[in-house]
Formats: C-alpha cells, structure tokens, sequence
C-alpha cells in the first residue's frame, strides 16, 4: 500500500511557474527554427547545461550564450530580458500551494540557475516553500539521480513518503527510480487533479 507522503515536492517550470523559455527566445535568434529544432538544441546547449549545474557564473555564461546562439543584444540587456522569462505563478498555482500549506511540508526542486533563481526570489516565490533547491546550487541537474538524493537528505524523509511533480517524463521516471512517488503533470489542474484522485486534498 502507498504511504501517504508528508512531503511535496514540486518541479517549478511549467508546474507552477510560468517560465517563458523558448518563446522568448525565439524572436532573438537570427534564423527561423522549428520547435522541434529550438528545443533540441536548448536541450543540448553546453553553457546552458553548465549554468544551471551551477559551473558558470551568470557573468560568464551571458557573453557564451549571446555568441553560440548569435544573439544582437548587449550582455546588461539580454540578462534582463533572461530574467523575465520567469514571469510569476501560473494560474491556480498560488492558491494550490496556500490550500496545501496547512496539510504537508511543501519544497521545490528545479532545475534553475542563479539568474532565474534570483527572480524567483525577488517575486517572493521561493518563500511559498519549506525548502527550495535548484540545480545551480547543488551542482547537477535532473534527472541526475544524485540531485533526488541530495533532496531527500536535506528533507530528512523516506523516499516513498515524498510525492513529487515534474513536467518531463525522465525527471519523473528517475525519481521513481529511487523510490518517490513521481507524477508527471502539466500545471497546477493537473497537480490538483492527481491530488484529489489519490485522496490527497
């Protein structure tokens, strides 16, 4: 029988942070690229994989990025319009977490880096949890099996007592691999909706 978990633990971007990505950077780049192409390529960027596993500064990341992608936008510019993709709750998800609030212990952990981090922050959002992690600050990246264990330290719980929530299917598959309840989901109604089926909430 599946414990009731006394922890969730919830993927940020595209859960329930409204976060831009390659929307916004689609009309900076000097060619026209098909989704598939853009994402496979943002998937795959080198200085992207290494900024958010917190191996660059936001410094020496910006200049790499604007030149691999051939970006016009002076470094000061593009770093304020990157920050901004992260653009605050997506609808629902504030009230989710303040009805959830009182029934678990709520943590984050998101493949991030310090500039996206950063806005959270100044958005107040990372204050909506008991414990905040993102990739940058723990020096790896989902679906990295380590960035779970590391986790589940810092939660100080069993695995199978953590339900946690994530957009991609091989973050989703390696959490299960160590042992958490791990849903994929596309928003906070999807969020609430396995909730409720399982009797959560």
């Amino acid at each position: 029988m599946t414990p009731r978990p006394s922890v969730l633990l919830f993927d940020l971007g595209g859960v329930l942070v409204d976060f831009s990505g390659v929307e916004d950077l689609r009309p900076l780049l000097p060619e026209v690229l098909d989704d598939e192409a853009l994402l496979a390529r943002w998937a795959a960027c080198p200085h992207s994989l290494a900024y958010g596993a917190g191996q660059l500064t936001t410094d020496e990341f910006v200049p790499l990025f604007l030149r691999d992608w051939r970006i016009a936008l002076e470094p000061a510019v593009f770093r304020t319009a990157w920050q901004g993709w992260v653009r605050g709750w997506l609808p629902g998800a504030a009230a989710l977490i303040q009805e959830l609030r009182p029934q678990y212990r709520l943590a984050a952990l998101s493949n991030s880096n310090a500039a996206h981090w950063e806005q959270l922050a100044r958005l107040g959002m990372l204050d909506a949890f008991d414990l905040a992690l993102g990739s940058h600050e723990l020096g790896v990246r989902k679906p990295d099996p380590d960035i779970y264990r590391q986790a589940l330290r810092r939660l100080a719980v069993p695995a199978a007592e953590v339900s946690f929530f994530d957009d991609s299917a091989a973050n989703v598959d390696a959490a299960r691999g160590l042992g958490l309840q791990a849903v994929q989901v596309d928003g906070p109604d999807a969020v609430r909706r396995h909730l409720e089926a399982a009797t959560l909430i």
